[in-house]
């Protein structure tokens, strides 16, 4: 029997990783970033608040140090509340050896589990603690019937 000729065609290699060019990409993708950067933090409430539920209100508590009164707003739209405050830096005289807090401004956004009435909502901002009492709409409050 004849040999038959066959052409081989060369494998394709299998592209290779290489680390240190995917961590070059990275690293210019968070400069991209780190440069747009407004200086506004998101907060997503894991480390700067609690909130609570009672029968007949929510109770949230945003941690704030360092800012005044008249640089917060609190804004509820059904069961979205949304809190922005800002942290003025205060004018330094010294040489800042260490800088750890933050500053500029602040965002943090909560759907609450169920709506708040926002008319007899109140805030009270005290030691940098935010403590916001939302009532809940048509919240049923239990009343003692005399038997006559």
């Amino acid at each position: 029997m004849a040999e038959v000729p066959v052409r081989r065609t060369p494998a394709v290699a299998a592209p290779v990783w290489e680390p240190w060019s995917e961590m070059q990409r990275l690293a210019r993708e968070m400069s991209s970033l780190v440069q747009g950067w407004d200086g506004t933090v998101w907060r997503d409430g894991l480390s700067a608040a609690d909130l609570e539920e009672t029968d007949d209100a929510y109770l949230l508590e945003v941690e704030l140090p360092g800012v005044k009164k008249g640089d917060v707003a609190v804004e509820l739209t059904g069961r979205r509340l949304r809190v922005r405050a800002e942290r003025q830096e205060r004018e330094r005289t010294g040489v800042v050896h260490r800088r750890a807090a933050a500053y500029g401004r602040f965002e943090y956004e909560i759907l609450l589990p169920g709506e708040a009435d926002a008319e007899r909502a109140q805030a009270n901002l005290e030691d940098g603690v935010l403590r916001l009492r939302l009532p809940k709409v048509g919240a049923e409050r239990s009343r003692r019937i005399a038997v006559t």
